[in-house]
């Protein structure tokens, strides 16, 4: 039984969430040959006043032009 962790910086959309448990369903369903029940994944969204890296926290760095199909760092859109 496959459980995955997937830990995202700031939030994202219900559907969002949803597509992406799809996604990796489908892809353990294809590579491994789990049965989709089988499949268990975790989304958990960290506030980017909670993460840093290379010495600064994620919500305190420039914000860059989202890359396309991403969501705003609000989540809305």
């Amino acid at each position: 039984m496959p459980f995955i962790d997937i830990r995202l910086a700031g939030s994202v959309t219900r559907e969002q969430r949803s597509a992406i448990v799809a996604d990796v369903t489908r892809s353990m369903v294809e590579r491994l040959g789990k049965s989709p029940a089988a499949v268990q994944v975790c989304i958990v969204e960290v506030p980017t006043d909670s993460y840093g890296s290379g010495g600064i926290l994620i919500a305190d760095r420039p914000a860059a032009a989202p890359a396309q199909g991403d969501a705003p760092a609000d989540g809305k859109g």
